[in-house]
């Protein structure tokens, strides 16, 4: 990341992307005010705030004086739909009502997930395609996108497909969830590494995304098929006409022309340079 300065609110600091993207938040010089439960640590460099999208005050006192909100909190490993709305949506309102009364000309970049595009696409997912999730993550996540773009704030969205690498053990387990959905093996899917997510975050905290939804995504979809061998897995080969061709292949056409570039471009790169 460039070298940057200015206090910002990291939400999710403790999860599998927020993990990660903290310390190069911090390492690129931003303050970070961290929202966190009870008994979680943090890295050194950033400031813990006790609480969570439901204490006000805590919300409060993590949003004052930030010039940008990261809001990458959200539930979605859960068979709790109720939890799942409450976390994603209802959190986000929170959010955005603090951020309001408090550090009104602050950015807020809310990270959210392509996998909002209608499986049936005609071709891959992009901005400005209609959104038709099935499922209560992403739904929940359209929902949220149009609370913070009715906001009157100075937002951003960006739209992540499947993260993966730094040790995050993400990969590792699509082998059993693409038994479980049923995937055909030649479908395939776009992805991200952790580091590259930290170079989309680079490019919105200095506003060239603002008032945009991005797709964020490396150079190369992926067949699930190659992408189970990787981690060592096997998949049933096939040779049936793939249906929905697109489904979870999104277009990142907008954010290349933003400047944005993957410095990991593929998921082999990753695994050549050891950096799953």
């Amino acid at each position: 990341m460039n070298k940057r300065s200015g206090k910002i609110l990291l939400t999710g600091a403790t999860g599998l992307v927020g993990a990660r993207l903290l310390p190069r938040l911090t390492e690129a010089g931003w303050q970070c005010n961290v929202l966190v439960r009870g008994g979680k640590e943090v890295p050194t460099g950033a400031l813990a705030i006790e609480g969570d999208l439901f204490n006000a005050e805590s919300l409060k006192q993590a949003v004052q004086g930030v010039s940008a909100i990261i809001h990458l909190a959200a539930v979605f490993r859960t068979q709790d739909m109720d939890l799942i709305w409450k976390s994603n949506l209802e959190g986000t309102r929170n959010l955005i009502a603090a951020v309001k009364e408090q550090s009104p000309h602050a950015r807020f970049i809310l990270a959210s997930t392509s996998n909002v595009y209608n499986k049936n696409n005609p071709h891959p997912g992009r901005e400005d395609d209609a959104v038709e999730p099935e499922q209560a993550y992403p739904a929940s996540k359209v929902a949220a996108e149009k609370e913070l773009q009715q906001s009157g704030l100075n937002w951003s969205v960006l739209r992540f497909p499947f993260v993966y690498g730094d040790g995050d053990g993400h990969l590792e387990m699509l082998p059993e969830h693409a038994v479980a959905a049923k995937w055909h093996p030649a479908m395939k899917m776009s992805t991200i590494h952790h580091r590259d997510i930290a170079t989309a975050m680079d490019i919105a905290l200095s506003g060239k995304m603002d008032g945009r939804i991005v797709n964020i995504t490396d150079e190369a979809p992926m067949s699930i098929y190659e992408l189970v061998q990787l981690v060592g897995g096997r998949l049933a080969s096939s040779s049936a006409p793939l249906q929905n061709p697109w489904h979870l292949h999104a277009d990142a056409s907008l954010a290349r022309s933003l400047g944005f570039n993957a410095s990991v471009r593929t998921v082999y790169q990753a695994a050549q340079q050891k950096l799953l």
